[in-house]
């Protein structure tokens, strides 16, 4: 059956609808790509979808944004990529400049605390439903669920770094591959001049960051785009991956404290767009608390976005030159089962994050023990946060039992938060 072809006009629309209404994370953000791509308007089908998917998993940065670029990409040719990847971004950009604003001047307010704690037992439950979700598209064989077993492992209880553990997955898939026809490669829009475009666009990444080490080598604003640049080209895995690597070079700059770090992620899981949103706060707030009084307002806005441009600009670079080459092989038989174990990589690494991030909100203290590549984290059991607890368990209830929409359940849990403050239990 022919699959209708929408004009660009009949798409703009929906990739802004998406940037908007985008909340939850990459689970949310991909689940909703595909009900209004694949099931709503039947652009894209299923498997090519989840193809797609696997790709953009295997590529460093935010999974879902690129997912967005391919789709617009795979319609409509560069003018749809850029189209679909910018709508995508550029709601949540604006929301979290405005909420990282906010977090500078009412960071330490009295009433910040219970909704900052609120926000993190929040972002838990949605972390937890996205292992879910994710988990339940992702594992569908013995050896998927292996691989994830493996990798979630590797990261939990080893120093091993997760592009080797992406690699060893793609291995993996690829000699389980066995034999089989390639599918066959429906009509895509003509791409030309797939090696200008992909000069441009790395020229055009690189810019500001050349531009502020040539104005000002060795400023805060010019290691922050440096810094964000590499990790846009490292953090392979997607959002959850890449707040790991985020995590130590903040605390080896000294930009922002764990706690923050922990804060921000918080405020990103409230805004629609990718997850990685997180690294605008930390360019914004990194900015300001390391600016003079004088320029502080306008370096924070300076390096909320430097830390946008160099984290976002990298997505269109890889789609536009390894789209083309995904097309010719991806749907191949060994490579199509090495993206799926890349997939199933993702889903340990995002069950390793949960509890990483569990660990901190629900126990005020720890450590990390171990030596050599293995380690492991133990919390301080006679340190657990009573509060953090309850409303974490509230937060899961609400998703899994009670199934409220996300922002529903955001607000109850931060509410409830507020309440137990007021009453003087938090």
């Amino acid at each position: 059956m022919t699959r209708p072809s929408p004009t660009l006009a009949q798409a703009l629309p929906v990739w802004l609808k998406v940037g908007v209404l985008g909340f939850g994370g990459p689970a949310g953000q991909i689940a909703l790509l595909h009900r209004e791509v694949v099931e709503v308007r039947r652009w894209i089908d299923d498997a090519e979808f989840a193809r797609a998917l696997s790709f953009c998993m295997l590529l460093p940065g935010p999974e879902a944004q690129q997912l967005a670029t391919w789709l617009g990409w795979r319609l409509h040719g560069i003018r749809g990529g850029l189209a679909a990847g910018l709508l995508f971004v550029l709601p949540g950009l604006v929301v979290i400049l405005g909420l990282s604003a906010l977090y500078v001047v009412h960071g330490r307010s009295a009433w910040a605390g219970p909704v900052l704690l609120g926000l993190k037992a929040a972002v838990v439950a949605l972390v937890v439903q996205a292992l879910i979700r994710i988990g339940q598209k992702t594992l569908k064989d013995r050896a998927a669920i292996a691989v994830a077993a493996g990798a979630f492992a590797l990261m939990a209880f080893t120093t091993l770094p997760f592009p080797l553990v992406v690699l060893a997955a793609g291995l993996v898939g690829w000699f389980l591959g066995g034999k089989g026809e390639a599918a066959p490669t429906p009509v895509a829009p003509a791409r030309t001049g797939g090696a200008r475009v992909a000069l441009v666009c790395l020229a055009a990444w690189l810019a500001p960051i050349a531009l502020a080490w040539g104005i000002a080598p060795g400023s805060t604003l010019a290691w922050m785009g440096l810094t964000f640049g590499g990790l846009a080209a490292i953090s392979f895995g997607g959002a959850y991956a890449a707040l790991a690597y985020l995590g130590q070079a903040a605390a080896g700059f000294g930009w922002v404290s764990a706690s923050q770090m922990l804060d921000g992620l918080g405020l990103a899981e409230t805004t629609p767009g990718p997850l990685v949103l997180v690294f605008v706060f930390v360019g914004f707030v990194g900015a300001f608390q390391a600016a003079p009084a004088e320029s502080a307002w306008l370096l924070a806005v300076l390096g909320g976005l430097m830390a946008a441009w160099a984290t976002f600009a990298p997505s269109f670079l890889w789609i536009f030159a390894g789209g083309p080459l995904f097309e010719r092989w991806g749907r191949r038989p060994r490579p199509a089962r090495a993206l799926a174990m890349v997939s199933a990589a993702a889903v340990g690494v995002i069950g390793q994050l949960a509890l990483w991030f569990a660990i901190h909100l629900l126990f005020r203290s720890g450590e990390t023990l171990g030596s050599g590549m293995l380690r492991v984290m133990v919390p301080d059991l006679g340190s657990v946060h009573a509060v953090a607890f309850g409303l974490v368990a509230l937060a899961l209830g609400l998703t899994f039992v009670l199934r409220l929409p996300m922002l529903l359940m955001i607000a109850a849990t931060v509410i409830t938060a507020v309440l137990l403050r007021v009453i003087g239990l938090n």
